[in-house]
């Protein structure tokens, strides 16, 4: 029992936990310009869907893997502003603008396959080009570590770099500051001369990228193909890992990290017997448990809070009866 407990622990689990990761990293990323926005965007999964679809379509159209990450790129800005256009500007319920972009982008994906490139379930071509994996010097000699964090494409290595990144824009440069102003007083920002509809647009079109960015590396830098629904509920991960991390950019990928571990194992549980259903439903299920543990320990916060405040006013109600006694 020992024996295969071990087993599951190898080099291979981990170089799956950060393929497995990176598309969550990469549409989380996105995630926290909408949430500190103060806009829900559950609408990531449909983005991430497209961008997979498009990024195929122009690599086989153009035998060339960026023209497919740039077009990618593109129909996630159009999507962000879609977004924005409808939850920003015309004040639509966001979660019905989230889940219509859902619906469309497994629909719309499905016909074009079908009805355009008459291909069912999976689009598997030569003509695909996929992006290459990167072996990094020195790194790759070295035994083990240089097994586990090289041999990538490049997107896994920008989702590192973007975590960063992400972090410097949000809390070290005024548009950072004006975005996450937009979601908590935009009031005041309004007041600052900042127009808090422009900011919220910005956030809308950085999600839509990061998210493009995620379906670009899911079809050509993961699977090197289009496979119906390939998305799979990747995008309420995603935004599950920025509720979780409190849209702390590297809170957020330790849970990215943490649900591309769980979905590795699931698969190496196999192995050894598990149920391939049950060992499926155990990322989605832990995200599930997390969205529970975040709002059990938001309400207890909130108890506390009114205890404390409750127990303020007794005190200060007592101080004042003093002097009339």
């Amino acid at each position: 029992m020992w024996d295969q407990i071990t087993a599951l622990f190898t080099v291979g689990l981990f170089q799956n936990t950060i393929r497995n990761a990176t598309p969550v990293v990469l549409a989380a990323m996105g995630g926290l310009f909408t949430e500190h926005a103060g806009i829900m965007n559950i609408g990531m999964d449909g983005m991430i869907l497209i961008g997979a679809f498009v990024a195929v379509v122009f690599s086989f159209l153009f035998a060339s893997a960026p023209m497919g990450v740039l077009f990618a790129v593109i129909i996630g800005i159009a999507i962000g502003l879609f977004f924005a256009l409808f939850v920003v500007k015309l004040k639509a319920d966001e979660f019905v603008i989230g889940t219509t972009v859902n619906i469309f982008a497994g629909g719309v994906t499905v016909y074009l396959l079908r009805s355009v490139f008459h291909q069912v379930g999976t689009w598997v071509s030569k003509d695909i080009k996929g992006l290459a994996p990167i072996d990094i010097p020195i790194l790759k000699d070295i035994p083990v570590i240089g097994e586990v964090l090289s041999g990538y494409s490049l997107f896994v290595y920008l989702s590192w770099v973007f975590v960063i990144l992400v972090w410097i824009f949000l809390y070290r440069t005024p548009y950072g500051f004006w975005i996450r102003a937009a979601g908590e007083h935009p009031s005041a920002l309004e007041t600052a001369g900042i127009d808090p509809v422009r900011m919220k647009f910005l956030a809308s079109v950085l999600c839509g990228i990061f998210c493009g960015l995620a379906g670009a590396h899911l079809s050509l830098g993961y699977l090197n193909c289009f496979t119906e629904g390939m998305s799979a509920s990747r995008g309420f991960i995603a935004f599950a890992c920025v509720v979780f991390g409190m849209a702390n950019p590297p809170k957020v990928f330790g849970a990215a990290l943490l649900f591309g571990f769980l979905q590795a194992l699931g698969l190496r549980l196999q192995s050894v017997g598990v149920p391939s259903d049950l060992t499926a439903a155990v990322p989605y299920l832990t995200t599930v448990l997390m969205l529970v543990y975040i709002t059990v320990s938001a309400n207890t916060k909130k108890r506390n809070r009114a205890k404390k405040e409750m127990k303020a006013e007794e005190a200060e109600t007592a101080e004042l009866a003093e002097p009339s006694a």
